[in-house]
């Protein structure tokens, strides 16, 4: 009787260990499968950033006139409201360089034969060579002298639309962590908010 007891303990023993070892093995998967997913999910959130031009030289066309009495004076710091590339809605920016002028939606195809760029913000009067005096319109043909983008320097451009702003040049690190961003062109002041 008692090696009739022992040896159905044993079996219930070993079944009980067998079962907790299904779980974690079902278990273990599942959460691999997860943590796979999720490096995915980010790579395909930046793919639309991959040809930013992140940091910048810090130059601006020579006719550019520095803002008078900007809102965010050069050296302060301020809170980024805009998502352009990834890790910028939310940073906290100091404030490089202010400049009056226009900024400009446009949609483009790069000249390296990317896919076409639609609705990139922003860029200036003074990045246009045939801009003229005037603000574009809507519509206008126009080419780019910028390099914001990969294959945006040359790329022939219609304007999506206009803003007259102060724009801002920016320092700032992204949320996500990575390498700090110097110089990165454009913001608008709509774009901003103090830091509270």
């Amino acid at each position: 009787m008692k090696r009739i007891m022992s040896t159905i303990l044993i079996v219930s023993m070993l079944a009980l260990s067998a079962c907790g070892g299904e779980t974690e093995e079902n278990a273990s998967p599942q959460n691999e499968q997860t943590k796979e997913e999720t490096p995915n999910e980010n790579e395909n959130s930046e793919m639309n950033h991959s040809d930013m031009e992140h940091s910048g030289s810090g130059e601006v066309p020579s006719d550019l006139k520095a803002a008078e009495s900007p809102t965010y004076e050069v050296g302060s710091k301020t809170i980024i409201k805009t998502g352009h590339m990834a890790g910028m809605e939310g940073a906290e920016a100091t404030i490089a360089g202010a400049y009056d002028t226009i900024a400009y939606a446009v949609s483009y195809t790069p000249t390296d034969g990317g896919e076409k760029v639609e609705n990139h913000k922003w860029v200036i009067h003074e990045e246009i060579p045939e801009a003229g005096e005037q603000p574009l319109e809507p519509g206008a043909q126009v080419t780019l002298n910028a390099d914001h983008m990969k294959g945006m320097d040359g790329a022939a451009a219609e304007i999506d639309f206009a803003e007259e702003t102060t724009v801002y040049m920016i320092d700032f690190t992204p949320t996500t962590g990575g390498d700090k961003v110097t110089n990165h062109k454009w913001v608008t002041e709509s774009e901003l908010s103090p830091i509270e």
